[in-house]
């Protein structure tokens, strides 16, 4: 009996700990589906620590939100009429809040 109780033990510790290692971290989950093609109608501003990421709106054009306008954050060179691919589209982008009301941008 007792022999019994320790092989499910040990069989129930092996299938959580299979389990845990197919499970993966936090938000390293692949996102499903295909990327979906966005038109940049807008640029917002810069923004980032450095200012290397560019804030743009762009219209989704096809999928299932076709025809939304969302804000994005873009690194690397964009402009406008540039076409992105986006692997999901139902997260935006916080809205760039500087004002600046002092020195050089005055």
């Amino acid at each position: 009996m007792a022999k019994q109780d320790k092989q499910k033990s040990q069989q129930q510790q092996q299938k959580t700990s299979q389990e845990k290692k197919q499970g993966g971290s936090k938000g390293s989950e692949k996102i499903v589906g295909e990327a979906v093609p966005a038109i940049v109608e807008e640029i917002v501003g810069r923004t980032g620590f450095r200012g290397e990421i560019t804030q743009v709106r762009a219209k989704v054009e096809q999928g299932r939100d076709a025809g939304r306008s969302l804000r994005r954050n873009v690194k690397g060179p964009v402009r406008i009429g540039d076409f992105l691919m986006l692997r999901e589209t139902e997260i935006e982008a916080r809205r760039i809040k500087s004002k600046v009301t002092k020195g050089v941008y005055s």
